[in-house]
């Protein structure tokens, strides 16, 4: 990405820009579309109709029926809206730490909005643990966290049968991003599915961040989990349009003739439009012929090695944890009781961008720096990332004291009253961190080294 001075920057987070910010395919598409026709949904045109058979093709056989939208909000309100209709009940299952979208309908089975707001969670919505085997309740070395997390939703629809409640569904991105790039244990979507179905309830698998390659070897990232996992609603946006808002529904027959049968016709006036059609079908082609998935595949096992020889290089990274162009690193003061750094993660993320590669933090305790980058990315962008995080990781660990003493103990400010952040400000500015930015001499930039850290590390 170029600033309005021309500054190159390196973006390692922008999950929307799928094939690559501006890609000229896509331009292209947009163009000639826009130049042709360009009407409300209502109008019957060719371009819906070949994207929803491009769509589906790439999904299993029973998930067959498409509904455009606009954006991954309405996605998933429509996709409640199905459940609900189908099943006749009302009841939601969610994950803890989980965003679905900024809908009243979205914010209500959303944790991570509600949980931090005035909202109080609703007595249809019903929260099951994250099924993180790093930081979660059941972690790696429980002998099997799949089952003990799926028992934990088998748990919350009989105590919701006893209270009179019953489920219409479940819903879940297929890899958690907001909640601190989480990949769920393998077997636990399928335990879940047998037990919603036995509970005449949907699943949902929200793939709004999570689809269209980024895993590599699949094109949606619940096929992962195994051809026995087919979910009864699939629901996709942020990178179908590469920017152009456009997003989808999907579901199986049976579901949408009982939609259809409820009498209230859908229509979106925009959904599905010849432009955003065009521009869907581009996005398509360009994942197809440039082997983004491959990139995927290739760039992101490459980024993994380079991350984990960083693990074993600074303590401040607890675990690194990831498929394909979707990796989260875990930041922790300490290993072995993984507190979370969300201080140090905060002050990555600010010195990251001082040199020019734009990161950011997530999960619940917001120190989980999270990767998912553009499709395009390559092997020489993820050294040149991993350059510079080992850069930022070495001074702060110096200054933290975590790899030598000698800094803290020959600083007498730091022995007094002084706030912690206030301390590590000055210490990270007297260390000896004197290598220029290889962005910046690229662009002719300055490091600022009296920016205001500590206002930053409260951030």
């Amino acid at each position: 990405m170029f600033d309005e001075k021309g500054e190159q920057y390196l973006d390692c987070i922008n999950n929307v820009a799928h094939v690559g910010h501006c890609h000229p395919e896509v331009l292209k598409a947009a163009l000639k579309q826009m130049e042709l026709l360009n009407t409300n949904s209502r109008f019957l045109h060719d371009n819906i109709v070949e994207y929803a058979k491009r769509l589906s093709a790439t999904l299993p056989e029973k998930l067959s029926v498409c509904y455009f939208t606009n954006s991954g909000s309405e996605a998933n309100d429509l996709a409640l809206r199905l459940a609900r209709q189908f099943r006749g009940h009302q009841d939601v299952i969610t994950l803890d730490h989980a965003y679905h979208g900024h809908l009243s309908s979205l914010i209500e089975i959303s944790p991570y909005k509600f949980g931090k707001g005035k909202d109080v969670k609703k007595e249809f919505v019903h929260v099951a643990p994250t099924p993180d085997t790093y930081r979660g309740k059941y972690r790696e070395d429980h002998a099997d966290p799949a089952s003990a997390y799926a028992d934990e939703v088998k748990k919350i629809i009989e105590e919701a049968h006893e209270g009179g409640r019953k489920i219409a569904a479940f819903i879940a991105e297929s890899m958690q991003s907001c909640g601190g790039q989480i990949i769920p244990p393998a077997g636990y979507f399928q335990k879940v599915a047998e037990y919603v179905h036995q509970a005449e309830g949907v699943f949902i698998a929200d793939e709004v961040q999570v689809g269209f390659g980024r895993v590599g070897k699949h094109f949606w990232s619940f096929q992962m989990h195994g051809e026995d996992f087919v979910p009864d609603i699939v629901t996709m946006g942020k990178p179908m349009g590469n920017g152009h808002p456009v997003a989808c529904v999907v579901t199986t027959k049976e579901i949408a003739e009982a939609f259809s049968s409820s009498g209230m016709e859908y229509f979106n006036t925009y959904g599905g439009n010849p432009v955003s059609s065009a521009i869907g079908l581009a996005v398509l082609d360009v994942i197809e012929n440039e082997d983004l998935q491959g990139n995927a595949t290739r760039v992101g096992n490459y980024l993994t090695e380079l991350l984990n020889k960083q693990k074993a290089k600074h303590t401040l990274i607890g675990d690194i944890r990831g498929i394909g162009l979707f990796i989260g690193i875990d930041l922790v003061k300490d290993g072995q009781s993984r507190t979370p750094a969300t201080a140090e993660a905060q002050h990555v993320i600010y010195k990251m961008k001082e040199k020019r590669v734009l990161l950011s933090a997530d999960g619940p305790h917001r120190n989980v720096l999270k990767i998912k980058p553009p499709m395009c990315f390559t092997e020489e962008d993820a050294k040149f990332m991993v350059d510079q995080l080992d850069e930022i990781l070495t001074v702060l660990e110096e200054a933290m004291g975590a790899q030598t003493e000698s800094l803290v103990s020959d600083n007498t400010l730091c022995r007094t009253k002084m706030p912690k952040e206030a301390c590590l400000e000055l210490l990270s500015e007297g260390a000896p961190d004197q290598k220029e930015n290889p962005s910046q001499k690229r662009n002719g930039l300055r490091t600022d080294k009296h920016s205001l850290l500590s206002k930053r590390l409260k951030t």
